[in-house]
Formats: structure tokens, sequence, C-alpha cells
């Protein structure tokens, strides 16, 4: 789903046909920023890209004439919807139907066009003359689309620099869906899948930020370097977790959609695609504690851990606890 980030612009990672009439649709961020009067996409969310890093494709919203719903166009690309800019048509696929309205509601207010009714077939040719300002990036370079399990993986062909492999990497990694199957990139186990996707995790050392697989089970919460990885890079068993929320610290670390995973022996933040994303995974890591530790366990460790819960005097932390309280209380339910 859109996010709103902050600085008030509108985001999210949508599937786009870079070329016109190919019917292969690659994974990438957008960000419409109406204050500049832009659409702009890239490969990943900027926040996990070196500085500067130059965007895939931009579109000036003065010369969009249409957003409308194309799933009738192209019936083999579910959740689609169109944006007529001149001369070209830019086909996008929605995460869900959901995510297709809320896209084209934003995209139609931020260029303050109204959807036509599905009985007027007038088209405003005035609207037609202008041709889309499609920027693409500085440097050329090939990349070809595979299909591994069902799920499209961009690869890039031509190495440029030293930074060409991690990059191919990164790009091979954009497929970004919480509910992406666990048997795609490797063999079916005997445990029950509670939640799978991609997320971006910040190192125990360096301190930087990567993207990685992660997988929740009934007793442990995995990542991998990507999801056709058959063997974890760490294992995260859920006796040892004590607690999962929202990060406090997200204004510190500049990162929106961000939580926390506390264990015993250190925190793992871990930042979602949208703050939709991020608060499925709190209440599907909380969720499996509950199951794991049975509800007479939870329900005391939720006791003890309230005692001297109430002991600031601040109405905003205090209705924060609240909702805290709440949260707890239906997952115990």
């Amino acid at each position: 789903m859109p996010y709103v980030d902050r600085q008030n612009r509108i985001c999210g990672f949508l599937d786009i046909e870079e070329n016109e009439s190919s019917g292969k649709f690659l994974r990438r961020y957008f960000i419409l920023d109406t204050q500049q009067g832009s659409l702009v996409w890239f490969m990943d969310n900027p926040q996990n890209l070196p500085v500067g890093a130059d965007c895939v494709g931009s579109l000036k919203l003065t010369y969009i004439s249409k957003v409308s719903d194309a799933t009738k166009l192209r019936p083999k690309a579910e959740f689609c919807f169109v944006i007529n800019a001149g001369m070209r048509k830019f086909f996008l696929q929605a995460n869900d139907q959901q995510d297709l309205v809320d896209w084209v509601n934003a995209l139609n207010k931020a260029t303050k066009i109204t959807v036509p009714k599905a009985s007027d077939v007038q088209q405003n040719s005035e609207n037609q003359k202008s041709l889309p300002d499609v920027v693409g990036s500085k440097k050329q370079v090939s990349y070809k689309t595979e299909i591994i399990g069902g799920v499209p993986i961009v690869t890039q062909t031509q190495q440029e620099g030293g930074d060409g492999a991690e990059r191919a990497e990164r790009e091979a990694m954009q497929r970004s869906h919480s509910q992406l199957p666990y048997f795609l990139g490797r063999p079916a186990q005997e445990h029950t899948v509670i939640k799978s996707g991609y997320c971006v995790k910040q190192g125990a050392v360096m301190r930087n930020w990567k993207r990685r697989y992660f997988l929740l089970e009934e007793n442990s919460m995995s990542y991998f370097k990507s999801d056709l990885e058959k063997e974890p890079l760490r294992m995260i068993p859920l006796k040892e977790v004590h607690k999962v929320q929202e990060c406090k610290q997200s204004d510190i670390m500049m990162r929106d959609n961000l939580f926390e995973v506390v264990t015993t022996s250190r925190t793992f933040y871990i930042q979602a695609d949208s703050p939709e994303e991020m608060h499925s995974w709190i209440k599907a890591v909380s969720g499996a504690i509950v199951a794991q530790r049975g509800p007479g366990r939870s329900a005391a460790t939720v006791c003890i851990r309230l005692e001297g819960y109430f002991t600031t005097s601040k109405p905003n932390e205090m209705i924060k606890k609240l909702e805290d309280i709440a949260c707890l209380a239906l997952i115990c339910a």
C-alpha cells in the first residue's frame, strides 16, 4: 500500500512496464512528489541506495492526462492501471485491488484529474500534445528478467565498475511481497510458515542496511540473502525474543516503517516497505510468540510487563502505552 513518508510524499513499490509493449514488468520504488510536481521511480527505496543514486525514470505530473484501471486492457497483468502521458502509456501493476485504487486516486488527486465514468468515452485531445519527460539513469546498463519459481527476477547482465555485482545482487531481490510462498525458492519444509517477505535489516557490526528475505515459522524467525537461498544467514529462536514493537528510535535513524525485535543478546532493527507491512510483521511475530508459549504463560508475562508501566505524566506517551496494551490484549485473547 502507498504510504506518506517524512517529506509528505506518497511512496511504495509497484511493477512497471518500462519498455512499452514489452509485457515485462519490473519492480520499482515509486515516489509521488506533489511539491516537485513529479512521479519518480528507483531500483529500491532511496534510503537503501548509495547517497545521490539516480532514479530509473521520472514523469512530470503536468504531462499526465489520465490515470485509470487497465485490468481489462492487460488481462495477464492482474491489478494493472495505466498512466496516459502524451503519446505514451505507462502500464503499472499494483500489489492488490486496494493498492490499485489508492494509487489511481493519489495520482488523479495530484494531477487534479477526475476519473471519467465508464460511459464517458470522450478524450481530451489537448492533453495529447505534450510528450512525457522520461529521464533515465545516466549509465546505460543491460538487465535480464527470468521467471524462477513463478517469480520475476531481475539481474544485471553487464557489470560496470566494482559495484556491479553488488547492484546486480540488490536488483535480484527487488520483489517484495509479504505473501510470497516459501516453497518458491527452496524445498518444502515440515514447519508451518506464518509469514514471509523482504525487509531491510541493519547489520550488527557495520551498521549498514541490507535487504533480506525474512521467514517466520512456529518456533523461529530467520532471514536469508534472498528467497532463493536454502540456508539462512541467521535464525532467531522465538523463545529468545522478549518483545517486538515499533521502533522508538525511528526518528533518530531516519527510517520509515521501522520495528525492532528485542532478544536476550541483541536488538534487531528491521524496516518494512509500508506501515501496513510493519504492523503485519509485529502482529505475526507477537502472535507466534504467544502461540509458542501458551496463553497462560503469555498472560502472566503481560501482567509482569505492565507492572510499573504507567510511570509517565506525558499524555502522548500514555496514549501510546494504552495502544500497546490493547494490542497485547488482542494477541492473548
